[in-house]
């Protein structure tokens, strides 16, 4: 196959697989969670993520090495049960590829320009400047550990990223003082690796007054 670097721009139609889009080769990536990924929300309370600091694509095979990068080095230096790694970008949008011959005599058989519309050749994610790539959950102790992941993580990826320490409490929406603020009046309702919020509308028997 071609070197991801011939497909790092996003140049063409965003083009999904669909019925007019058969035959497309499965993605390299399959898993998009590693580590304790049923922990729960108030479990891993820090929050770490991969940046995106270009427009451009990023390959299957590219986001599966970076996966397996991060994996390994937080499984190693804090282990399988201290974090939750996410993949949190999908490759969706198909490659094309024109292919040519290069043998004796490919002149005679080649069409070069005429009908130059490629075949599939694989799966990548659009990215924009901000998106977030891979995301990790853990606690205090690991925040240097889970760093160093993502940092070893980013070279697996063409372009610019930043590792960032979200000021966000695990994978939850809410700034950490919100947090605790919520949870200190009762209104925090988990769900499983995020939370909800418990508005003032509703049924009654949900708050503590009436609960006793």
């Amino acid at each position: 196959r071609r070197p991801s670097r011939c497909y790092r721009y996003q140049k063409n139609k965003p083009y999904p697989k669909s019925r007019f889009n058969r035959g497309v080769p499965d993605p390299k990536i399959r898993i998009y969670d590693n580590g304790r990924k049923k922990a729960n929300f108030d479990e891993f309370p820090y929050c770490i993520h991969l940046v995106s600091g270009e427009k451009e694509q990023i390959t299957s095979e590219a986001l599966e090495a970076a996966r397996i990068a991060a994996n390994k080095y937080m499984q190693v230096q804090c282990g399988r049960d201290q974090f939750h790694l996410r993949i949190r970008v999908h490759p969706w949008h198909v490659v094309r590829i024109n292919k040519m011959l290069s043998c004796a005599g490919a002149d005679r058989l080649q069409t070069g320009m005429r009908h130059a519309y490629g075949k599939a050749l694989c799966k990548s994610a659009r990215v924009n400047i901000g998106t977030i790539l891979m995301s990790i959950r853990t606690k205090p102790d690991h925040l240097g550990k889970a760093q160093e992941a993502l940092r070893r993580a980013k070279f697996k990826f063409p372009g610019r990223q930043t590792v960032f320490v979200s000021r966000k409490f695990g994978f939850t929406k809410l700034v950490h003082a919100d947090y605790y603020k919520l949870q200190k009046e009762g209104r925090i309702i988990g769900d499983g690796v995020t939370v909800k919020v418990m508005t003032n509308h509703g049924p009654l028997d949900r708050l503590a007054i009436f609960k006793n």
